[in-house]
């Protein structure tokens, strides 16, 4: 465990929840890792770390928010209103201090506040102005969102905090640029800060904002009724202002002969990390994992062995969680283990965790629900029942009310244990979009 001052940034905690059993020949190891950090929000430093609070008695903080303004905004003309009004709430949800800016986005990106390259510290007066910027917003242009996620890189870049993030609302398709523009954006923003990513309305791409947010390590949702974008901007600013320490990696040390075949989070939602590895010197892999503020979420780490004899025992991988001193290095917040067990007992190598056994299945169930939604729109109709239909047996497994509740309005459910559907033959778009975008949240595994 690292060491900290007593006032200080979140203390971290890892689990590992296996069965480290393997039958003769075996060589697939899997583990669910929980990682939880509490008793954040005090002004403090960790011993060894980059300064990390400031006077207003949170981290420093930089946040982007970044506004579509493009000319489908005005129809319906409530979608630009609802995107002031949001705007103005998470301004007000700033906590003193904080450097932030408002970006409005079209075919090009432009500063609405405070301009001239900066960025603005929040207090009353700062909030006011940028509140009265937003009132003459207005709709007209294009949308290419690269252009915005890179002046949001530039302006946060130019700040010395420790936590940068933005906030991006789009209600259209990212037409103005091609897709590789927007990749290449991303691939250039990762790392460098988060971002949430909200859909106002049904007119944009579900796929292109939950890529935006899963490349920024941040959350992706649709807000289908522009009245709700302000209790949701509001949300989305608390959980920014919440966040303690920035830039933690999952740090996986396998020894000689050992690899990673993949590691994905698995809560609260459902995220591939495995192509995000950096080398962290011999043997062992950085995994970013962003920000963090007094929260819990569980990995999926997958590891191959070499082949043992019955009785052999090794150990599989050492999960560590770090943070970058400013000298380079990394300072070790907390650590796992990941074992490896060959044994002739049947019953103890063909038991399944059941951390390891939920997972593969919450994990199953946001496949699933993509292939069916896909096969949907491709009018394959028996293709969508058979995966929906899984899906729906999947949550109801599992427990994900949430998400069976968003099937229900896409499938008529005739036997949900068994995986019986019908498709709707007129299903809301809304309704649709929503399952989509959703589609990645999972539920804690019961224990």
């Amino acid at each position: 465990m690292a060491n900290f001052s007593k006032s200080n940034i979140p203390q971290f905690s890892v689990e590992v929840y296996q069965n480290e059993y393997l039958p003769e020949g075996g060589r697939e190891v899997n583990a669910i890792v929980t990682v939880t950090s509490t008793g954040g929000g005090t002004i403090g430093t960790a011993v060894g770390a980059p300064h990390l609070y400031g006077a207003g008695g949170g981290p420093e903080a930089a946040v982007a928010l970044m506004v579509d303004c493009s000319g489908s905004m005005d129809y319906p003309p409530t979608k630009m209103r609802g995107a002031r009004d949001a705007s103005a709430a998470a301004i007000d949800t700033l906590r003193d201090g904080v450097r932030f800016a408002v970006i409005a986005g079209t075919h090009v990106a432009k500063e609405v506040y405070p301009g001239a390259g900066r960025l603005a510290v929040a207090d009353p007066t700062t909030r006011d102005q940028a509140k009265q910027a937003l009132r003459k917003l207005s709709a007209g242009g294009g949308t290419a969102i690269g252009t915005w996620l890179r002046l949001a890189d530039r302006l946060l870049s130019s700040a010395d905090v420790s936590i940068r993030h933005g906030i991006l609302l789009t209600d259209g398709r990212n037409e103005h640029e091609s897709p590789e523009d927007l990749r290449a954006t991303l691939d250039a923003c990762a790392g460098r800060f988060t971002c949430d990513a909200r859909g106002v309305g049904t007119d944009w791409e579900v796929k292109e904002v939950t890529g935006i947010a899963s490349a920024l390590l941040g959350t992706a949702d649709i807000v289908a009724d522009p009245a709700h974008l302000a209790s949701d901007f509001t949300q989305m600013m608390e959980a920014a202002m919440g966040k303690e320490v920035a830039d933690v990696s999952l740090r996986l040390w396998t020894p000689l002969g050992s690899e990673i075949k993949f590691v994905k989070q698995v809560a609260p939602t459902v995220g591939d990390l495995t192509g995000r590895r950096t080398e962290a010197g011999v043997r062992a892999g950085d995994y970013p994992t962003g920000s963090w503020g007094d929260e819990s979420r569980d990995y999926h780490i997958c590891v191959q062995v070499p082949q043992a004899e019955i009785g052999q025992e090794m150990l599989a991988a050492r999960v560590s969680l770090v943070i970058p001193r400013p000298d380079g290095t990394a300072q070790t917040l907390s650590q796992g283990l990941v074992r490896a067990v060959w044994t002739d007992d049947m019953a103890a190598s063909t038991s399944i965790n059941p951390q390891v056994a939920h997972y593969t299945g919450q994990a199953e169930l946001a496949q699933v629900i993509q292939q069916g939604l896909d096969a949907r729109k491709a009018g394959d109709a028996d293709g969508a029942t058979a995966k929906l239909g899984r899906a729906v047996q999947l949550a109801a497994l599992s427990g994900n009310a949430d998400t069976a509740k968003l099937l229900s309005k896409v499938v008529d459910v005739v036997d949900a244990a068994e995986g019986t559907v019908r498709l709707k033959a007129k299903v809301a778009e809304a309704d649709e979009m929503t399952l989509e975008t959703r589609s990645t949240k999972t539920v804690r595994v019961k224990k």
